[in-house]
């Protein structure tokens, strides 16, 4: 599971074209979605949602569904990015493993679904607005904050990816019986608004990765352990954050080999 923003990609979403094109700059547009945050009492993501829809309009650019896919093409990301998955991919192949990969994101999901890598998921979680009869973005239709990015988990380990199924999520399933256990989950994000995400993943025996630009900004969430590993956010073959999920893969392998060997004595013996 991966967070987008600065995590794959090396900034806000937003900040590619649509902040630029609203003639303003990131700074003043961030600074203006929180300050309407405190004065509101508003949830962050809601206060920024919000504030895109009204300073689109103020400007006269376009809100329709298609013009923020249409973003997704000037996203740039860290080095390795686009390779990645189809490498590790092969990697977990080459172990007897299939790997799957999800976007958990506050950013918004029209955008990551312009995007050169949005082929490699098998599900995108992340904000998204509500279109009208004429197409144009006019509420929210949801709006995932760093605490509310848990329940993705959940659903990805119980395997109920539908948003809108909220009666088979909550119903009571054995760690067994479900879909993908969280010890064999990989969790990567980029700071504090994945600190939810990534000490639950880590609890539960899972792996959490914080990459960095600056390292400073994550070495607290290792010396707190908050996070299993820090690296540099650079997905290149040879890497070290590459060198790191492969050795998590491995060690994946061996721990659920162990545990069916545990399984069968146990079996053997109850007979």
């Amino acid at each position: 599971m991966y967070d987008f923003d600065k995590t794959l990609c090396t900034r806000d979403m937003q900040e590619y074209t649509f902040i630029p094109d609203l003639g303003i700059t990131p700074q003043d547009f961030w600074q203006e979605a929180g300050a309407l945050s405190q004065k509101e009492k508003m949830d962050r993501i809601l206060a920024y949602m919000y504030l895109m829809i009204v300073k689109a309009k103020a400007a006269q650019q376009p809100i329709h569904r298609r013009n923020f896919v249409k973003l997704g093409k000037d996203i740039e990301f860290f080095a390795g990015v686009t390779s990645w998955f189809d490498r590790i991919n092969q990697y977990g192949v080459a172990q007897g493993v299939r790997i799957e990969h999800y976007i958990i994101s506050s950013g918004l999901k029209e955008i990551i679904e312009g995007s050169e890598i949005k082929k490699h998921f098998k599900e995108i979680y992340a904000s998204a607005f509500h279109y009208d009869v004429n197409g144009a973005a006019d509420w929210p239709l949801l709006s995932i904050n760093y605490t509310a990015k848990t329940q993705f988990l959940f659903r990805i380990n119980k395997g109920v990816l539908d948003i809108s199924n909220d009666d088979d999520l909550n119903k009571y399933v054995k760690d067994d019986d479900r879909r993908v256990p969280f010890r064999n989950m990989i969790y990567i994000g980029d700071g504090l608004t994945d600190v939810p995400c990534m000490k639950l993943v880590k609890v539960n025996g899972g792996h959490s990765i914080a990459v960095y630009t600056k390292k400073p900004k994550v070495k607290d969430l290792l010396l707190n352990d908050r996070v299993n590993y820090i690296t540099q956010a650079d997905y290149t073959e040879g890497g070290e954050l590459d060198g790191i999920v492969k050795k998590i893969i491995d060690k994946i392998v061996v721990v659920d080999e162990l545990l069916d060997i545990n399984n069968n004595q146990v079996k053997r013996l109850n007979r």
